[in-house]
């Protein structure tokens, strides 16, 4: 629960700094704006033509009489359009990422000199940056969609489809959303793909506190557009303090040489202490810049 909380704690304080910050959070509107446009274009017309569309996937039920035709039709429309909500949250966080990597990278840049010191540069050239953030994009969305395609199956066990598959289907939303915009940092920082899974899965329990709530915000219309900008800001803190300001220590089942956790939330990740040799960091409390 500790964790849980935390990573709500950075959210808000990524919310904060960007309202604190008010040039910033405008800079940080405008890549959200240009995929809203895109997205809802795409949402409008899945609400359109979802009854259409389960209509011609069904024929086995043309014959049917009233009112099994309707419930059963109406019940795969409404698990068509929640398996869309379901993949445009992930996908409008990798899309609008993607649009405003300069800005996003340049307002993640900010926060970090916030906290003081210099923020870590790739060294990377703007295409390639934008290409690696697309492969990681599209491999994560591989794994959204197999996590997406197996609970819009389970969808359809009596009772489990209709109150264990959308807790999942939220944490697992809220797991991935967290590891996008922790991308953003992480990156500037050379951690690749399998290094940052690896790491966000250390903190599973702060990266749904953070992620979660984020998704069940997102589900409004327009609200992600205007949460972004803080969504990025929180977390930057996040990766900030499990990745640390020093003293390089190595992550378990990471082929890279990575910097111990920051004090932040809860234990460190395991494979560190003085059994392995190492002294974690100091005391645990908030995040910083909240």
């Amino acid at each position: 629960m500790r964790d849980l909380a935390g990573g709500f704690r950075y959210l808000l304080a990524g919310q904060r700094w960007v309202f604190g910050h008010g040039r910033w959070f405008g800079f940080g509107l405008l890549p959200g704006l240009v995929s809203l446009v895109l997205y809802a274009g795409a949402l409008i017309a899945l609400f359109h033509g979802a009854d259409d569309l389960t209509a011609w996937a069904t024929p086995v039920a043309d014959d049917w009489s009233s009112p099994w035709q309707d419930l059963f039709r109406g019940f795969l429309t409404a698990l068509l359009i929640g398996l869309g909500l379901f993949v445009s949250v992930i996908t409008f966080t990798a899309v609008t990422l993607l649009v405003g990597q300069p800005f996003y990278e340049s307002l993640s840049g900010q926060v970090e000199r916030s906290e003081g010191g210099d923020a870590p540069e790739s060294g990377l050239p703007l295409w390639k940056e934008l290409w690696i953030s697309a492969r990681d994009s599209v491999r994560i969305l591989g794994r959204v969609l197999l996590y997406g395609v197996l609970l819009f199956a389970l969808g359809f066990v009596p009772v489990i489809g209709q109150t264990v598959v959308p807790f999942l289907g939220f944490c697992v939303s809220g797991y991935f959303l967290t590891q996008e915009l922790t991308a953003v940092a992480l990156q500037r920082r050379k951690v690749d793909l399998r290094e940052r899974l690896v790491l966000l899965r250390s903190r599973r329990m702060l990266v749904l506190g953070f992620g979660v709530p984020l998704v069940l915000a997102f589900l409004v219309p327009l609200v992600a557009v205007f949460l972004m900008p803080g969504a990025v800001a929180g977390a930057t803190l996040m990766a900030r303090d499990l990745m640390g300001a020093a003293d390089p220590r190595a992550l378990p089942g990471s082929g890279t040489r990575l910097p111990a956790p920051a004090p932040g939330f809860g234990p460190p990740p395991p494979g560190y202490g003085p059994a392995r040799g190492h002294d974690p960091a100091p005391g645990y409390g908030p995040p910083t810049g909240s």
